[in-house]
């Protein structure tokens, strides 16, 4: 698949100086911003701050806060350099992006305390498109950001925005800044980075509604995969997954997980949720290994670090999971996660687990 990256965040940068250089002979410092309380001045020195914040906390490895700088430009910059600082911001989070490794996770807040390559990308392109919609808007300049780029950002940052009729409107609608047919307008928002679960020697790794609809149309997701992998299990989650997205109804924290091994990082399996929890605080889980990573325990492994994880919720009470009588590995790895059998018929075996 092409994940979102460096190409793409040149692409937005290139658009933003082409959108607002026919204005750098106006006083910037004098027109608002769109609905920002900003001026465009201001607006133009955050989009390049944001770009070189993000570089350097992807750069830094920063684990639990930024880098502590800020941008500060020379007395005098005219609007002019003003852009090209946007550029070479620009330019420095493209290039830390594209050599950057799939695994590495740098902070950031929203809403998980970290983010990888793609994420970063992702909130670079978020910040670049959206104020030079403001700024153009304060301009009164053209803009119209490519509809891929912004269904990039959808699929990457906000996997709880069911998709729109256009994936521009759509982002414009989901920050606050438009309206869509049938939807009531935006007042508070924030972009979702996926979330990681740590167990021993593996990553649950949150997979995207972009990376699921590659691995539903048979790629692989952006991961890389140990011999035979993905395993049929996890394409049929992907494709559960990409339907509750389509149909707004997603909840990214209950979702499905890559089981990425740390010490390679290949991924060796899958596992997720069927759904949120139930009014009574239930949810249902199912995972899979490729055939060449079963045996070593990473299935147990797995199924404790996600029983964990959600026990430390208080909307989940209890997790249960269902296997085919004879399959007689799935129902051990559940035994030694802790659950218990709860009922056996023609269709299989149930399991479950409390709090």
């Amino acid at each position: 698949m092409r994940e979102l990256g460096g190409d793409q965040i040149t692409e937005a940068v290139a658009g933003c100086v082409a959108a607002l250089r026919p204005a750098v002979a106006r006083d910037w410092t004098e027109v608002t911003a769109g609905g920002l309380d900003w001026n465009c001045h201001e607006t133009a020195v955050h989009v390049a701050d944001d770009l070189v914040a993000y570089a350097a906390n992807l750069a830094g490895r920063a684990q639990d806060a930024y880098v502590p700088f800020e941008l500060k430009l020379d007395e005098g910059t005219d609007n002019s350099g003003l852009l090209h600082v946007i550029e070479t911001t620009g330019a420095l989070l493209a290039a830390t992006v594209r050599t950057a490794s799939r695994q590495v996770r740098a902070f950031h807040p929203y809403p998980f305390r970290s983010a990888d390559r793609a994420g970063f990308a992702g909130m670079g392109i978020a910040e670049v498109l959206l104020h030079t919609h403001d700024m153009t808007q304060g301009l009164g300049l053209p803009y119209r950001p490519a509809e891929e780029l912004a269904e990039s950002v959808l699929a990457y940052l906000f996997p709880h925005v069911q998709p729109g009729p256009t994936p521009w409107q759509t982002l414009l609608w989901a920050t606050g800044r438009g309206e869509l047919p049938g939807r009531a307008p935006v007042t508070d928002w924030r972009w979702n980075n996926n979330l990681v679960i740590p167990a021993e020697r593996l990553d649950l790794v949150g997979i995207r509604p972009a990376e699921a609809r590659d691995l539903r149309l048979g790629g692989d997701g952006g991961f890389e995969w140990i011999e035979g992998g993905p395993y049929e299990g996890t394409r049929d989650a992907a494709g559960f997954l990409l339907k509750a997205y389509e149909g707004g109804v997603h909840r990214p924290e209950f979702g499905v997980f890559a089981l990425v091994r740390r010490e390679d990082g290949r991924a060796v399996g899958g596992i997720g949720f069927h759904s949120a929890p139930d009014e009574e605080g239930r949810v249902e889980i199912g995972y899979d290994l490729t055939e060449a990573a079963r045996g070593d325990g990473y299935a147990t492994e797995a199924v404790r670090a996600l029983a964990d994880w959600a026990f430390a919720r208080e909307d989940v009470r209890s997790l249960f999971a269902t296997t085919e009588a004879a399959n007689t590995a799935s129902q051990a790895v559940l035994l030694r996660a802790g659950f218990s059998k709860v009922s056996e018929d023609d269709q299989g075996l149930a399991f479950e687990l409390g709090k």
